[in-house]
């Protein structure tokens, strides 16, 4: 299934007689939001990169619901960076990624335990969690994305 997903990709980015490619967007659903399922999976080691839209941050109106810890860019690393982007993108990029992962943790962890058991920590990852949810993924149509 893989090659013959590959090559579906590869045939449809292609224009014959032409040099050059099309980038192109592949959009899939996943039966029961299933990252396991064989198509999505096999997507994810073909294409350059996999953008989640969740539908528990849409249920919560907060657009466009990217979640970003599941989403990956493989081509990220050579197109940031001094000269491109800020010099510590990456430094930044990976503090965000590492502190939204964690409040999500304490966020699943809250649902077993209650608030009342967190440290003061955990409390600050959550409000974290809810202000780069907030602040940052949600943009609206009107709204200039800033940051935290």
């Amino acid at each position: 299934m893989y090659t013959d997903l590959a090559t579906i990709y590869e045939r449809a980015g292609r224009v014959e007689g032409r040099n050059g490619s099309i980038t192109q967007i592949p959009i899939l659903t996943m039966p029961n939001d299933d990252i396991t399922h064989p198509i999505p999976d096999l997507t994810g080691y073909i294409t350059e990169g996999q953008i989640y839209v969740d539908r528990q941050l849409h249920n919560r109106q907060i657009y466009p619901p990217i979640n970003v810890l599941p989403s990956l860019s493989r081509l990220m690393k050579s197109a940031i960076g001094e000269g491109m982007t800020r010099k510590d993108h990456a430094d930044v990029s990976n503090q965000l990624y590492a502190c939204y992962a964690i409040g999500k943790d304490v966020q699943a962890m809250k649902a077993v335990v209650g608030e009342e058991a967190l440290t003061s920590d955990d409390l600050l990852y959550l409000e974290f969690l809810q202000k780069f949810e907030r602040n940052f993924i949600a943009q609206g149509s009107l709204r200039k994305p800033h940051c935290l």
